[in-house]
């Protein structure tokens, strides 16, 4: 026997990982060269805090060698320090002898995009849904990857698969692709083969759907009164849609179904029926599956990390997430807590080898394993030289949607009013048959006055409104206008319709970023028809 094999028995038995050697791509001989305790520590997400490493979470690396990481906004700056921390990462674990990591980030485009400074600001997804076109879809998921492996990233943990059904949904709302199943599933379907196909791993999310709760599993844990049977007619299907284009990897969220477990308020992230039974086994899905994360009030409060763990593990997820209130230490109890599980007998082993062996195949398939580091000198220009501005503009055309009634695009005169801050859109829509008037965000009764006045000589009235639902003074404003001549387009909140005066019009453009401008401009002008399909459920 070997020095290697002897030091390597009297560590294990010291409860002391080794490094892994991964000098081969071949998956079995990886996993026969692995202890329990590496093959563990393949099956969980670390976090930590801050733009570099710290010397805990150096320790951390070195000794457990986790198989995965996500990034939180705390680890992200701009390309150049994502670059050399993501390189950091895989060459701590590589000095170590282990095996490259999934780097993961929360890349959903929309109001959840992790990535800031110095990359591509995307729109909310509902807009690509509004334009019912595959292939842009497909390139908007191509575009978030490419900036991705620009830093080092490797896996997303996005899209959102949950539809839009519940308006009081605290935690979904606007980063659902949409309301209706027949036309989200072919977009985000394309959204996560365009991201694969680029050479990121994708991650559905959150399974089994958590459109319809009215409770943040970030705070407390929602309940949903639905069987397996009503999932399938309608939130399962844009999860089965991802499958069918082999989605990397499936989020299972903190939702209690009621009436598949009889546990009292389990939920489903750490129930076998969820996990095991219909994803795994009913729906056939082969890919990873991987907790949301744990450290969510809907499962701290009730479990502790080590238990919460066990109890993912024992559901069926070949992937854990512990997120960014987990110390270093806390990671390791909670690795060590299923590797006793294992040894008790709780866990078969051969359970532990499967997700694995799930886990090592995917790193195959998007070349992690055979990682090369980034350039972070370059990396800024990477992303700036791929200039997405024109695919957002594409979105904007194909998605900017009438929801009621008309435009009135083809009368003289048009009043134009709207929010003073915006002075780049007056500039993109100016004409010589539009008259501006400009009001704040909270717009004073002389502006309602201003604007009331200008709109009885004019022809039409164009009424641009930002989260008007929300605004009491905005509502006031609208309702001062000449409703048979006046034309609403909410820029931000599709649902300003619900506490607006009705209109002759309302168009909806789902998200406020500069690419709509000229789009929305060419529209108004009445150079271009809206060509957009209502997304969500405005009732």
């Amino acid at each position: 026997m070997s020095l290697r094999n002897i030091l390597a028995i009297c560590l294990v038995g010291l409860g002391i990982m080794l490094p892994v050697k991964s000098q081969t791509n071949n998956i079995d001989d990886i996993l026969s060269g692995m202890n329990l305790e590496n093959k563990v520590a393949q099956m969980f997400m670390a976090s930590f805090f801050g733009e570099t490493l710290n010397q805990p979470i150096r320790d951390f690396i070195e000794t457990y060698q986790p198989g995965a990481f996500v990034l939180l906004p705390s680890n992200l700056k701009n390309p150049t320090q994502i670059t050399r921390l993501t390189n950091d990462i895989q060459q701590t674990l590589l000095d170590n002898g282990s095996i490259p990591a999934f780097i993961a980030v929360d890349q959903e485009g929309g109001i959840i995009s992790h990535l800031e400074d110095g990359f591509t600001q995307f729109p909310v997804p509902s807009l690509v849904t509004a334009t019912q076109n595959q292939t842009l879809a497909y390139q908007t998921g191509q575009a978030i990857a490419r900036e991705m492996m620009a830093v080092g990233l490797n896996m997303n943990l996005a899209p959102v698969a949950d539809l839009h059904t519940n308006p009081d949904n605290p935690i979904i709302n606007r980063r659902s692709f949409g309301s209706y199943p027949e036309q989200v599933a072919p977009i985000v379907s394309s959204i996560v083969r365009g991201m694969q196909d680029t050479g990121v791993l994708a991650t559905a999310k959150h399974f089994p759907g958590h459109g319809d709760t009215n409770t943040d599993s970030h705070l407390e844990l929602p309940v949903l009164m639905m069987t397996a049977d009503d999932l399938k007619l309608r939130e399962l299907q844009p999860f089965e849609a991802t499958m069918q284009a082999s989605v990397g990897a499936v989020m299972v969220g903190h939702i209690n179904f009621p009436l598949i477990d009889d546990e009292p308020n389990l939920p489903a992230s750490l129930s076998r029926n969820v996990v095991n039974n219909l994803l795994r086994e009913d729906l056939a899905y082969d890919g990873i599956i991987i907790t949301d994360a744990l450290d969510m009030d809907a499962i701290d409060t009730v479990y502790s990390p080590e238990e919460a763990a066990i109890r993912a593990v024992q559901a069926g997820n070949d992937m854990i997430i512990l997120g960014a209130h987990v110390s270093p230490d806390t990671l390791a109890r909670a690795i060590e807590a299923v590797v006793d599980a294992v040894q008790q007998g709780e866990i078969d082993e051969a359970q532990i080898d499967q997700s694995v062996r799930r886990i090592l195949q995917k790193k195959m398939n998007y070349v992690v394993l055979d990682w090369q580091p980034a350039n972070p000198e370059i990396a800024g220009q990477t992303i700036t030289a791929y200039n997405h501005t024109a695919l957002i503009e594409a979105i904007f055309e194909a998605g900017i949607t009438i929801a009621e009634g008309e435009l009135l695009s083809n009368i003289g005169e048009t009043s134009f009013i709207f929010p003073a801050n915006r002075q780049s859109l007056w500039q993109a829509c100016r004409n010589e048959n539009f008259r501006a008037i400009g009001y704040s965000t909270n717009p004073t009764n002389e502006e309602i006055q201003w604007a009331s006045l200008a709109a009885q000589s004019v022809d039409r009235v164009v009424v641009i409104t930002e989260n008007a639902e929300m605004n009491a003074q905005q509502q006031r404003l609208v309702a001062s206008l000449p409703p048979e001549k006046t034309v609403v387009v909410a820029i931000w909140s599709p649902y300003d319709n619900q506490v607006l005066t009705p209109t002759a019009g309302y168009m909806i453009t789902y998200s406020p970023l500069r690419e709509l401008y000229a789009p929305l401009c060419a529209i108004l002008r009445g150079e271009q028809a809206p060509r957009g399909t209502r997304s969500i459920d405005l009732r």
